[in-house]
């Protein structure tokens, strides 16, 4: 085996952060929304005692600031409240800043997704969420153009229809961005449904990969979470918030669509990867023995091939998904540092991989730090 000989090797690779966020800035969708919804785009408000709060018209849960751009605090400090937005990482929205926090971690680029925009997929109104939407895809143009060769996009679809999702796949590619992220649940039916063949197909004609990420199901929104929807303590729902992406993953295997569209490429985003092999298993499980009862389609091959070959995974500290390699497709696994969320490993990335991927081999390690992200979205980094 080729393992790396010292952290050096770490920054040599290039790390790519396939996860990582901005943080909408006050006039990212007011300053730019359809006019008729302008009274209603989400805006920041200042309040004495919980610092300044994003505000969603519509959700009944307000966005505070401090936790969403909490990278690199000491975990005893964090808190919800009190952050104003002006004290929060600068490189959240502005890309000059970006690069310095790149630099400090040590990474060569990153995809990024939106913070704010994730509370928004899971809106009812499909007509405000596809307006928010189209006010963000162009603040987030605007964005990257600032290190073009550094910050690359993901744009943002209400999926109110499958025509309008086939149009939405195609603004995104014109503007430039990488992929696609999904809401979790469309505005019409399910994506197990029929309807949304022509949008597989498109996607594919168009090389775009779709991203779910968590916490844009109502499964395991905000909402969802703040109701209770995991029993006992609070803290019980973070577990449960990479559920949606695996029922996803099951929904898209079992009902065909990789069957049909071999050539799709799903990531699923921040919901981490050590729990892979097992439900895999578990999938294959499934469909030998319950298939027949349950009514279950028949595929040509087993559920875990299409998993490997179809499903890509995004994760930050999931150590165990290093250590599991040789059960999943390595080609399949993206680093990344979630920054600037209070997930994140920044600025500890490069030293943190080196502590736990010393033994690993090198040309695995390079594939999950940089190739695999590299090939997905077409980077020359």
């Amino acid at each position: 085996m080729n393992a790396i000989t010292d952290i050096s090797a770490i920054a040599r690779l290039k790390p790519i952060s396939a996860d990582s966020h901005v943080t909408e800035p006050p006039g990212c969708y007011i300053d730019r929304i359809d006019p008729k919804f302008r009274d209603r785009a989400p805006h920041v408000v200042h309040d004495k005692e919980r610092g300044d709060l994003y505000i969603i018209d519509g959700l009944p849960d307000i966005v505070p600031m401090a936790l969403i751009a909490a990278a690199g605090q000491d975990p005893t400090t964090m808190r919800m409240d009190g952050a104003r937005f002006e004290d929060l990482h600068r490189g959240g929205w502005n890309a000059k800043e970006r690069l310095m926090d790149q630099d400090r971690d040590g990474v060569a680029a990153e995809i990024v997704y939106p913070t704010v925009g994730m509370m928004i997929c899971n809106h009812p109104d499909a007509d405000y969420k596809h307006a928010c939407f189209q006010a963000y895809n162009q603040w987030l143009q605007e964005y990257v153009s600032g290190a073009p060769d550094r910050i690359f996009g993901i744009g943002q679809t209400a999926a109110r229809s499958p025509t309008e999702l086939i149009e939405d796949f195609r603004r995104i590619k014109e503007a430039g961005f990488v992929g696609v992220m999904m809401p979790g649940v469309p505005a019409q039916e399910d994506y197990d449904s029929p309807i949304y063949e022509p949008v597989w197909r498109a996607a594919v004609e168009l090389d775009l990969p779709l991203s779910f990420h968590v916490l844009t199901s109502k499964t395991d929104s905000n909402q969802a979470l703040n109701r209770g929807a995991s029993r006992g303590p609070k803290i019980n729902g973070f577990q449960a918030i990479i559920r949606a992406c695996q029922d996803i993953i099951g929904m898209f295997i079992y009902a065909g669509v990789f069957e049909r569209n071999p050539e799709l490429k799903v990531v699923t985003v921040e919901a981490d990867a050590g729990w892979a092999p097992h439900y895999m298993y578990r999938m294959d499980h499934a469909y030998n023995r319950h298939r027949h009862w349950m009514k279950g389609k028949e595929l040509s091959k087993l559920p875990s091939e299409y998993f490997r070959e179809n499903v890509y995974m995004t994760f930050q500290d999931d150590w165990v998904a290093f250590r599991l390699t040789d059960q999943v497709n390595t080609k399949r696994l993206l680093w990344a540092n979630d920054f600037p969320h209070s997930d994140s490993t920044w600025p500890m990335s490069q030293e943190l991989l080196w502590d736990k991927t010393r033994d690993m081999d090198f040309d695995i390690l390079k594939d999950i730090l940089h190739d695999n992200t590299a090939e997905l979205y077409k980077l020359k980094v």
